[in-house]
């Protein structure tokens, strides 16, 4: 498929087009990262894609060549105590917002993978699926990926015994057994997360044993 749909925006008056996507809403662990790009108006690159639909050394590889490339990005993340405080959809809002504001660039228009955002002075298009119809936002999926999946390997160096490096915080068998068997991390496991918060209270009950 081409990721060709934000070329029908492009006019007189649209130059910069802003992508934006999130990755880390589904985990159990760990912060949810935004980010924003701004890509030539005539930029091409087959191998971008939705984050997803690529392999980890392929995400790698073209993490450096966007970041290279890009007219801007910005980045924006968002802890896992302030996603129990106000909820994963509104802290992925704030963390967009963040990658948007740290983009030291001006733009046009916003095009977001599906979520609504407010607050701008230019157009906001939300796009059901748009990391797989918008170039801009697959660069976005693919910046916002890698950087949380450095985020979580270094976590695994300081908290080895949860494999962090190998599930980068999602609820896989591996890390549903680590929390069982140690419990949540504090200001790091996401505690209104059901697994998370059956985990603490386990937890809990074994010390008032």
């Amino acid at each position: 498929m081409a990721l060709d749909y934000q070329d029908q925006f492009y006019s007189d008056k649209v130059n910069f087009i802003v992508g934006v996507d999130e990755a880390g809403r589904g985990p159990l662990a760990g912060p949810v990262v935004a980010a924003a790009v701004i890509l030539p108006r005539a930029y091409n690159n087959k191998g971008i894609n939705d984050s997803k639909q690529l392999s980890e050394k392929k995400r790698e590889e073209l993490f450096e060549i966007i970041k290279k490339d890009a007219i801007a990005y910005g980045v924006g993340i968002v802890d896992s105590d302030t996603i129990d405080r106000i909820n994963i959809y509104e802290a992925t809002k704030v963390a967009m917002k963040e990658a948007i504001a740290n983009l030291k660039h001006n733009f046009d228009l916003i095009l977001t993978d599906a979520m609504k955002l407010s607050g701008f002075d230019v157009e906001v298009i939300d796009i059901i699926k748009g990391d797989a119809k918008a170039l801009p936002i697959a660069a976005a999926s693919i910046i916002a990926k890698v950087t949380r999946d450095h985020m979580m390997d270094e976590y695994a160096k300081k908290y080895p015994e949860y494999g962090f490096d190998e599930h980068k915080g999602y609820g896989t068998k591996k890390h549903l057994e680590a929390l069982d068997k140690y419990g949540p991390i504090e200001h790091f496991h996401r505690f209104s997360y059901r697994p998370v918060r059956e985990a603490s209270e386990k937890q809990m009950n074994i010390f008032d044993l």
